[in-house]
C-alpha cells in the first residue's frame, strides 16, 4: 500500500478549528472522493482510502451530491426505475 504525506500549515488548522487527526481524516475523504468522481476507482477501494465502511462511504458520497448510479441516457434511467 502506498502512503502519502501532505503538509498543512498550522494556520489552516487554526482557521478551520481542526485537530491534526480531523485534518488527516478530511484529506483522506477528499482524496477518496476525487478518486471516485474523477478516476472511477471502486467504492470499495475509495472506502478503504477514506477509512470508512462501504456503506458509510456511499452515505458520504450522497452528502456531497455524488450519485453511485450512472445512466447513459434518460431511457436507460426510466427502464431501471421500472425494474425497481
Amino acid at each position: 500500500m502506498c502512503q502519502i504525506a501532505i503538509n498543512i500549515p498550522n494556520e489552516v488548522l487554526y482557521d478551520t478549528k481542526m485537530s491534526s487527526e480531523e485534518a488527516s481524516q478530511f484529506a483522506r475523504r477528499a482524496v477518496a472522493l476525487g478518486y471516485y468522481t474523477q478516476n472511477g476507482v471502486s467504492i470499495g477501494y475509495c472506502a478503504q482510502i477514506a477509512g470508512m465502511s462501504e456503506e458509510d462511504f456511499i452515505t458520504y458520497l450522497g452528502k456531497n451530491q455524488v450519485s453511485i448510479f450512472s445512466f447513459d441516457n434518460k431511457e436507460e434511467f426510466l427502464e431501471e426505475l421500472d425494474n425497481a
